[in-house]
């Protein structure tokens, strides 16, 4: 079923705009409807064989039963897509389309087809009569995008059923080619952790009024300086034991004189910090935590002074810092206390995983299929649902196994989000090895 018929799966479900956003009164429900019937028809083995339970709105939570039910593993991955906005798609985002080689479509790297790669893997080694050494669960979330509840129901009815992981696998990483200028080798990057995500907004209340005789420091000009002061404001920079490996692992992939430059680098964590903040935004990124200025509001007409302005701050906070002193350096940044600072929401970095069998069977698999790729550990800079899953397993991972080059990354919540279909097929035989591969208890 690997061939035609997996990729007739995929571009079947990549059709069905499982669109998730924050107000959860405007999705389409039937969407998630369709998604499910869609899965039912194209994988009638999983559905026969593994016991369901469904959790938060749209959520999934399979068991497939082992020869142990000790140290079970969960494989992850969600049904929902953000949504379609800007940017000229050369094919249509929810068309499926099949072009050259190439798979187009919203949901072909965030999450899709890691989605249906893992059912195939399932439905293929059951129908070959395989039954793994140990439990494994799938969980398949409906609003990951929108850090909603199903991963956290999950993690709810495992918990209840007193289920402990031996490690849990969600999307993230991928074997990465361009990742590092001068290394022409890709890199199979497995998050062991990722930064933590917090929300606040700045508001400012004040008069108003009509806009010819405007008072000074007014709510916006008020919320304005408050945006400086804090852009102008970084974080304390600081490297990760995870950062520092990978760079250990990909300074020998590097050609002269960058192999020099990194390997050097990779032995004084100091040096390297300085020259991951000067290399610009995206390697700043990896050593410090960040605040984005995401959304404005303030007067509803032009002739109108604002009575009140607001800006949202989008926080990641780095592995090693906290929400509360990511707050704390908002509230010192401001210097301002007309300024209210509220905490939307708050997230805190998940634990670091350790590189130890669990990891090691993962590079192995990826080593298996990927020998042109050398396996390193990394920090995500993004969120995913697995964060929820440490709460019941310290070995949570985050590694897609589809080789994507810079610009597929690029398109993941952008336009012209694409795989190539021998990527997708190799990522199939991964899940399938890695489920063959699992040890007994």
């Amino acid at each position: 079923m690997v061939g035609d018929e997996g990729l007739e799966a995929l571009r079947a479900l990549l059709r069905i705009p499982t669109v998730s956003t924050r107000d959860v009164g405007s999705w389409d429900h039937r969407a998630f409807e369709e998604f499910h019937a869609e899965l039912r028809r194209r994988f009638p083995l999983l559905h026969a064989r593994l016991e369901l339970t469904p959790v938060g709105r749209h959520g999934l939570l399979f068991r497939w039963p082992g020869s142990e039910a000790e140290r079970p593993v969960v494989l992850m991955a969600h049904m929902d897509v953000v949504p379609v906005e800007g940017g000229e798609w050369r094919h249509p985002p929810f068309g499926g389309v099949v072009e050259d080689g190439v798979i187009w479509g919203r949901g072909t790297l965030d999450d899709k087809a890691s989605l249906v790669a893992i059912c195939l893997a399932v439905e293929e080694l059951l129908a070959a009569g395989y039954t793994p050494v140990r439990d494994v669960w799938l969980s398949f979330g409906c609003d990951e995008e929108v850090a909603g509840d199903a991963a956290p129901a999950a993690v709810g009815e495992l918990r209840r059923r007193g289920v402990e992981p031996w490690f849990v696998l969600d999307e993230g990483g991928a074997v990465a080619y361009d990742a590092f200028p001068g290394v022409g080798r890709p890199i199979a990057v497995i998050g062991v952790t990722e930064k933590g995500i917090t929300s606040l907004e700045l508001r400012v209340e004040g008069r108003g009024g009509h806009a010819s005789t405007p008072a000074r420091m007014g709510p916006t000009a008020r919320l304005a300086r408050a945006i400086t002061r804090l852009d102008r404001s970084a974080m304390p920079a600081s490297l990760p034991e995870a950062t520092l490996e990978l760079f250990r692992r990909a300074a020998p992939l590097a050609g002269q004189p960058m192999r020099a430059v990194l390997t050097a680098a990779a032995r004084a964590p100091k040096v390297l910090t300085r020259l991951l903040l000067a290399a610009g935004p995206e390697p700043a990124a990896m050593v410090r935590s960040t605040f984005a200025v995401t959304t404005r509001s303030g007067s509803p007409s032009l002739n109108v002074v604002a009575a009140s302005a607001t800006a949202g701050v989008n926080i990641r906070v780095m592995i090693g810092d906290t929400v509360d002193g990511v707050v704390e350096h908002v509230r010192k940044a401001v210097n301002d206390d007309r300024v209210q600072i509220r905490i939307i929401d708050a997230g805190e970095p998940s634990p670091s995983s350790p590189v130890d069998e669990a990891f090691d069977l993962l590079a192995a698999v990826t080593g298996e299929h990927f020998p042109e790729a050398v396996t390193a550990p990394y920090v995500m800079m993004a969120a995913t649902d697995a964060r929820h899953f440490t709460g019941i397993c310290r070995r949570v991972y985050r590694f897609t196994p589809f080789a994507m080059t810079k610009k597929q990354r690029e398109s993941i919540h952008s336009f012209d989000e694409h795989l190539t279909v021998d990527a997708f097929l190799k990522g199939v035989t991964w899940y399938r090895t890695l489920l063959r591969s699992l040890p007994g208890v």
